[in-house]
């Protein structure tokens, strides 16, 4: 009598233990937060020249009260396929996403991983993968990249049945600029449509920061009157090494996007006078829709806070790419050097990260999805390509953690090479593929990247090193060389043609 009073009390605690976790109540609600082209560099809780001039009050006490990190990185800078890898936990090539085309839904991804683990999913903003989202309960995108005033959202049972997310009926919010109605719309899914009984996987994605940086009219004269530090490499020609840099278009003081800012910059003669006056008008513009940003998360975190979610909520900031501001005289992303490779990654988890920590461990974006499936309690696919960092989001000093990593960007647009290359924790090593050069760095002692060591004889060694190291890697992640991502696979037949002759015309 006694043991089956036993097994009947264990059966009792085990059914009331998938009570609990059925519930979500032994779960964490996870809300992704990411931001399109914000630098960690404007971020004030990272420092830098932009701290005073430019702070952001909101994600500051984000880092104050969870785990910031120093060493976040992307492994192909560019808006798509950065998304794809979080999407996937697989390099571009793996994916099928190297530039601007669209995810095969058809394979696992993240969201649908989390909605088939009991998760609650959701999704707001910016999503730019281009084919229809799955893995949602709920979803409002933008179509392709989006405006910023008067957005436009497709909503979900709006979508096209081509599987292309541009043919889908769009809804316009006349009078609000993208940020507001972003927030507005993910506060409203909190309030009204979010099922207390599951825990929530949400991401909600900004398009500010992108270009043309079109912020809301209230930020009209933030800034006005600051002059915005410049760089130390803002002039810069990179004379003495590749001429990658000279042969994109993504130079400040020539781009044409920069020209809608006063028709008086057209008539501007070229040189560094001119790009020290776009400079400071492109910056103010950047900083107004990074404040739009912080402000509302401001909303976003009140709203946590007030409702009780805060307590058992993971949050993530971060943004798809870095982005030079104004760095070797650039902005855009793409290339290798630092400002680009380089994103930011605040993480708060209330009673399990000790607050106000700041780590250097190596992190990739490719780690994301992994990270946030560990979190969920589920298990890491073996085909991943990252690693979840959640043993040293509990504070744990992980002695095989990475110390190298592999990066290649494709040739889109912008006239920037198509280029691949390794980043250690000490040295940095780019090669231009299509231009047959190659570029060499030390991190530690020219952390602006100004010196180009790969024709220093003293070096030779190293350059050897490193590039065993890279062949190695690339071999590891399973990227062919001769792969120049014109091939790209979205599983979607009237994508594919459409992206085709899209090509051909251009």
């Amino acid at each position: 009598m006694v043991l089956i009073r036993k097994i009947g009390f264990t059966c009792l605690w085990l059914h009331a233990s998938l009570i609990l976790y059925c519930t979500g109540a032994s779960r964490p609600n996870i809300l992704y937060i990411m931001s399109d082209d914000h630098a960690a560099h404007a971020i004030s809780a990272y420092g830098g020249r932009l701290a005073e001039v430019a702070p952001t009050p909101n994600l500051d006490r984000l880092a104050s009260q969870g785990m910031r990190f120093t060493n976040a990185f992307v492994t192909n800078s560019i808006c798509t396929p950065s998304r794809a890898v979080l999407w996937t936990g697989k390099y571009s090539h793996i994916n099928g996403v190297y530039k601007f085309t669209g995810l095969d839904q058809s394979q696992p991804t993240l969201p649908k991983y989390m909605q088939a683990h009991g998760y609650q999913t959701g999704f707001v903003g910016k999503y730019h993968l281009h084919t229809n989202p799955v893995g949602f309960d709920h979803w409002s995108i933008l179509p392709g990249q989006g405006k910023y005033h008067n957005t436009e959202f497709i909503e979900m049972g709006d979508e096209h049945e081509s599987g292309i997310v541009r043919q889908g009926k769009t809804t316009p919010y006349e009078g609000w600029h993208s940020t507001d109605i972003i927030t507005w719309k993910a506060l409203d899914w909190f309030e009204n449509h979010r099922d207390s009984e599951k825990p929530f996987f949400y991401m909600l994605h900004y398009k500010a920061p992108h270009d043309l940086w079109e912020h809301a009219h209230r930020y009209d004269d933030y800034l006005a009157d600051v002059e915005i530090p410049e760089p130390d490499n803002l002039l810069d020609h990179s004379s003495g090494r590749s001429s990658a840099l000279d042969q994109s278009l993504q130079n400040i003081a020539s781009s044409q996007r920069h020209m809608n800012f006063y028709p008086a910059i057209r008539a501007m003669q070229p040189g560094f006078e001119k790009r020290r006056f776009v400079y400071q008008e492109y910056m103010k513009r950047y900083l107004r829709c990074v404040k739009g940003i912080d402000d509302n998360l401001g909303k976003v975190f009140q709203h946590l806070d007030d409702s009780g979610l805060a307590e058992n909520t993971i949050v993530i900031y971060t943004a798809d790419q870095g982005f030079f501001l104004g760095e070797h005289g650039l902005y855009d992303k793409r290339f290798m050097h630092e400002e680009s490779l380089r994103i930011p990654l605040i993480v708060r988890w209330p009673e399990k990260i000790t607050a106000g920590q700041v780590r250097e461990e190596m992190i990739l974006n490719l780690d994301f999805a992994e990270t946030i499936l560990d979190l969920a309690g589920h298990a890491i696919p073996s085909d991943m390509q990252g690693r979840s960092f959640k043993p040293i989001l509990l504070g744990e000093r992980v002695e095989d953690w990475r110390d190298a990593f592999y990066y290649r960007y494709y040739y889109s647009h912008f006239d920037t090479p198509s280029h691949l290359g390794i980043r250690t924790s000490d040295h940095k090593l780019i090669y231009y593929d299509s231009r047959d050069e190659w570029e060499l760095y030390d991190i530690r002692s020219d952390p602006t990247e100004m010196n180009d060591l790969s024709n220093n004889p003293a070096w030779s060694d190293r350059l050897a090193t490193l590039k065993n190291q890279l062949a190695h890697l690339q071999k590891q992640v399973g990227d062919n060389p001769n792969d120049i991502g014109d091939h790209p696979r979205t599983g979607n037949e009237t994508l594919d043609e459409i992206e085709k002759e899209r090509a051909e015309r251009q």
